[in-house]
């Protein structure tokens, strides 16, 4: 609520401010009984490449943390509950010239307040050939590249960075729009993109999650006021889904510097207690508190048995309060 002194100058809500990821779930996690938090990685000095010729002559790939649809492996349609049986734990690559089905139901995004059900709200593969076809953008590059939520910070530095980095180059790839899910999801693509602006390859993050991605630092970040999942759009409306994509290619052209941040002017809601409710312990009674310990020990099981699959070794930072995160 507006306090007396406010009222009439129109302020807004006190709660009307991206949401605080980082304490929210440090909160979350030590309430469910888990110790020591989670260590984000947090740098002071932020590589940047200046775009060197006109974005109408470079060749853009996406990078995504979305998962190829499994079957075989759970509920993943939209609106499913978390699915640690879906997730993957090494960079993957897709053909950019088929439309492919991608989904988020392996990772945390904010399953009370949105759904998944519209691929384009976090994989703008559609928005990008649009721009292509206009001749904003000069070509598509071939694939688009996923990245695995490896919360290990050693993984994902030293095995699936420098992966992106490889197939970007293959690609010949000018630039690399980077989209980002859930809150680990957000550290993994930060981290990819330092690695490919010290590579040469030009970067834009467009994320939802503005205390992670500005702790971490990157070089340019696309901020969108949405709900986790949501970063390149409103769900089912293409001209937001257009709009978001335009502020991120113009970033990739006219960010002066690292570190610029460009907020979306676009609302997800007039009401803003939609921020209040993701990994918010005071709203949470008990019973649900004990409910979620324990399907949060299921998940962090599943997560295990898929790493050790994959042959991804596990490290004393992957195996912290935060092995998954459940909403």
């Amino acid at each position: 609520m507006v306090g007396e002194r406010g009222q009439g100058f129109g302020f807004a809500p006190s709660q009307d401010v991206p949401i605080p990821y980082l304490q929210r779930i440090r909160d979350y996690y030590q309430a469910l009984g888990y110790g020591a938090p989670y260590q984000w990685a947090h740098y002071a000095e932020v590589p940047f490449q200046p775009l060197l010729k006109p974005l109408t002559q470079c060749r853009v790939a996406i990078v995504t943390t979305a998962a190829p649809f499994q079957p075989g492996k759970g509920d993943q349609r939209a609106g499913a509950p978390y699915n640690a049986a879906a997730k993957f734990y090494s960079v993957y690559s897709g053909d950019t010239a088929r439309d492919p089905d991608l989904r988020i139901s392996h990772v945390a995004i904010d399953r009370l307040h949105t759904t998944g059900e519209d691929m384009a709200t976090y994989f703008p593969l559609a928005q990008l050939r649009r721009a292509v076809a206009a001749g904003d953008v000069g070509a598509l590059a071939p694939r688009f590249h996923g990245a695995p939520t490896n919360r290990s910070h050693r993984t994902t530095l030293e095995a699936d960075c420098p992966e992106l980095v490889r197939r970007c180059r293959a690609d010949g790839v000018d630039a690399a729009i980077l989209v980002p899910n859930c809150p680990v999801c957000h550290q993994s693509l930060s981290l990819a993109a330092r690695a490919l602006e010290e590579s040469g390859i030009v970067t834009v993050l467009m994320g939802c999650a503005k205390d992670i991605v500005e702790y971490i630092g990157v070089p340019r970040f696309l901020f969108s006021d949405f709900p986790l999942g949501n970063a390149a759009g409103r769900p089912n409306d293409p001209d937001s889904q257009a709009f978001t994509l335009d502020l991120a290619l113009s970033l990739l052209e006219q960010a002066p510097a690292p570190r610029t941040t460009v907020q979306s002017p676009l609302r997800w809601s007039e009401d803003p207690d939609w921020k209040l409710d993701y990994c918010n312990i005071e709203r949470l009674t008990p019973e649900e508190i004990e409910r979620r310990r324990a399907e949060f020990n299921q998940g962090k099981a599943q997560a295990k048995a898929l790493r050790d699959e994959a042959g991804v070794a596990s490290s004393s930072e992957a195996t912290t309060a935060m092995s998954s995160l459940l909403p």
